[in-house]
């Protein structure tokens, strides 16, 4: 008897046949009803075609985020703080590791992976953080373009990977575009920005995502641009994104967003007819809703199944790069071991990038590091054993969480008398005449007090319970209670240590002044205790720096809901900050000395080579990131008052002098014009090479 011909193998299972033939071949085998499924970011499966249950929802801002045990690295805005390129790829990776981990413990358990567990991670946000009452400003990266896009760019290559042929994991750039806020505005708002503020300012990073880091997804904001929805915006999504940049991968719309384009925007009448226009302006997947609605759309003639198809071939095409249709063995991550999860070597790197983030904004007469012979030590403040100021917003949750009382506990030396009283409340005024704090301050040698904001106070428009404006702050001051709690504990003769948690900057007034030392320590991430302990005692010198402006008042910013960047970040600014972008001390003495230039003119489109002497002048090992400026002295039209251009985070040992070479290539000296266009024009430029960035202010708190 013959031998029955075993069944052909389809083309899209085999592994060695091109992508896009294998995109092409499972489309073709797809019904219209079954294409559609597919097309919001919770997908049914197929089992027809072997597609197992999937949903595209997944955060890792900083850490595998909302499903469960994860390793917890410091938000963004502390990881930004870092300016450390190289350690935030090792934390992505590590971050990747984790998700490849936990998808395939799911996947094997449950047969299909539901939210927050899949390989599609909706990270990083690279918006810019241009004025600091945003509540989300704590997720990006800081003000400044050129280190948000270093940065943001470091973070996809960690979480995708090296692989020729699979992703890791898939990273999104978020939100596109010009999104910062107002977070109550966001469903409705339309953010107006110039040609030039458009290019030199909201555009950068996500270019550089795009094309430098081959980022696989991009999500669209909630808001307008300039009248069009972002999430329906043929401007973005097509003539920018995929025209002029490139862009291969696929674009998802923020969650409820394509809603939004006829409830709130009103750009269209009705859910059908929000998503043809989202679909045919290159929104490839909706998160939550409104694409459920194509097979209305499909019918009323308003899109056709082409349009589907090729938005689906691109959200396929990501499962592929994924290895969703492979064998196991042939996806290299499908191996990662579970035990990664919060190991050994991830901890370690939380503490790393914990102590990295953290910056020195004060340290009278060197009161910082403590001695080691204290003989007493009061540890007070609504932070200090909070579990909520480690973790900011988009967090996943460890067995290895470290409050900062746990970690000064751990650290303090035995004999050393170590009292804790809370003290105060984060914004309540306190109610109870008694206050035996102020006793014990005046008995201890120095008082730590952990104040600042709060999860509860600032974050995305549902998470800060606290917050009577959608997450968002009204005014920048350190609250009043906290205050009034820091100038008793002076007036009592304490001398205070003040250890700060925030998303964003704080405009803390007089009490700059009455305290003898401050620390700027972000949401820390679980290793936060352990990590401002070290500092504290010495352990480590400070070395990070501020990725963002910290104003005198609220009243130094332009109205929030204004876009244009006029008197907007250091780029921009006429005012004096209370402590400039850039600034950090360290318990060395750094010293930049003999800048060198290969010429002083140069031809147009040339570059120009440079190296200058950094040397710790102190008795600690230290790192400092030397931070390079550009700015351009006769330009034809309005420009920034300085530049970013370039930084290297140099370790010293005490003594050490290093030579530290720098490149000011031709693109770094273009301007944007008012059309919105890139110009290299003669005229002379003035660099600056320094600790922070340039201002008088910057000298007069002791930067190098």
């Amino acid at each position: 008897m013959p031998m029955k011909s075993p069944s052909p193998v389809a083309i899209y299972q085999v592994p060695d046949r091109p992508l896009a033939e294998r995109v092409e071949d499972l489309l073709g085998r797809m019904t219209l009803a079954e294409k559609i499924s597919q097309m919001c970011n919770s997908v049914p499966a197929i089992p027809r075609l072997g597609l197992h249950r999937y949903d595209f929802w997944s955060e890792a801002l900083h850490g595998v985020a909302r499903n469960g045990r994860a390793t917890v690295f410091p938000q963004a805005i502390g990881m930004a703080a870092t300016w450390d390129p190289a350690l935030i790829e090792r934390v992505a990776a590590a971050i990747g590791d984790e998700a490849r981990a936990k998808y395939h413990e799911a996947l094997r358990r449950n047969g299909g992976t539901g939210q927050y567990q899949g390989l599609t991670m909706w990270s990083p946000n690279v918006n810019i953080f241009r004025d600091p009452r945003w509540g989300r400003g704590q997720e990006t990266w800081g003000e400044d373009p050129l280190l948000t896009g270093e940065m943001g760019a470091a973070f996809v290559r960690g979480l995708q990977g090296d692989h020729p042929v699979y992703l890791k994991s898939a990273a999104c750039a978020k939100h596109f575009a010009v999104h910062s806020g107002p977070e109550g505005q966001r469903h409705t708002f339309n953010a107006r920005v110039s040609p030039r503020d458009l290019v030199d300012t909201y555009l950068p990073a996500f270019k550089k995502l795009v094309t430098e880091a081959n980022v696989e997804a991009v999500m669209g904001a909630y808001n307008r641009t300039n009248g069009e929805a972002c999430c329906a915006s043929p401007t973005l999504l097509q003539s920018i994104l995929r025209e002029q940049w490139g862009f291969a991968g696929h674009v998802v719309s923020d969650c409820g967003a394509l809603n939004d384009l006829h409830l709130h925007h009103q750009v269209t009448t009705d859910a059908a007819e929000s998503a043809a226009l989202a679909l045919k302006s290159g929104c490839d997947m909706s998160c939550v809703c409104t694409y459920e609605h194509l097979a209305e759309a499909v019918a009323r003639g308003l899109v056709t199944e082409a349009d589907i198809d090729g938005a689906l071939a691109r959200t396929l095409a990501t499962r592929f790069k994924l290895g969703m249709f492979d064998p196991p063995e042939m996806v290299p991550f499908t191996s990662i071991s579970i035990d990664v999860v919060n190991g050994e070597a991830h901890q370690a790197l939380a503490y790393e990038a914990a102590v990295k983030s953290v910056v020195l904004l004060k340290n009278r007469a060197d009161i910082l590091p403590l001695r080691r012979d204290l003989e007493s030590l009061l540890v007070v403040g609504p932070n200090a054993a909070s579990l909520d100021v480690l973790l900011g917003n988009y967090f996943g949750v460890s067995e290895t969480m470290t409050t900062f009382l746990e970690g000064l506990v751990d650290a303090a030396p035995e004999g050393l008398k170590l009292e804790y009283r809370p003290g105060c409340m984060l914004t309540q005024p306190r109610r109870n005449p008694l206050d035996w704090t102020m006793s014990s301050a005046a008995a201890s040698d120095v008082t730590v007090a952990f104040m600042g904001l709060s999860p509860v106070l600032e974050g995305e428009e549902g998470d800060a319970l606290l917050s009577a404006t959608h997450g968002d702050r009204s005014d920048l001051a350190l609250p009043a209670a906290q205050v009034a709690f820091v100038k008793r504990l002076v007036e009592h003769g304490a001398k205070v240590v003040l250890v700060l948690c925030g998303g964003g900057p704080i405009a803390l007034g007089e009490v700059a002044d009455l305290v003898e030392a401050i620390l700027f320590v972000w949401y820390p991430g679980q290793a936060g205790g352990k990590a401002v302990a070290d500092l504290l005692f010495g352990e480590a010198s400070p070395s990070g720096k501020l990725p963002l402006t910290f104003p005198q008042s609220v009243d130094q910013l332009p109205p929030f809901e204004s876009y244009d960047m006029a008197n907007r970040t250091y780029r921009y600014s006429e005012e004096a900050p209370l402590y400039p972008f850039g600034f950090g001390l360290s318990y060395a003495e750094f010293a930049y000395t003999e800048l060198v230039l290969e010429q002083s003119e140069i031809e147009k489109g040339m570059a120009l080579n440079g190296s200058f002497t950094l040397t710790n002048r102190g008795s600690v090992a230290a790192e400092e990131v030397a931070q390079i400026y550009l700015t351009d002295v006769a330009a034809s039209v309005p420009v920034p008052r300085h530049r970013l251009v370039d930084f290297k985070r140099v370790s010293c040992q005490p003594g050490e002098s290093q030579r530290v070479s720098f490149t000011i290539r031709p693109e770094m000296m273009m301007l944007v014009d008012q059309a919105g266009a890139l110009r290299l024009e003669p005229g002379q430029f003035r660099l600056t090479i320094g600790g922070c960035s340039p201002s008088a202010r910057g000298a007069e708190l002791g930067a190098p």
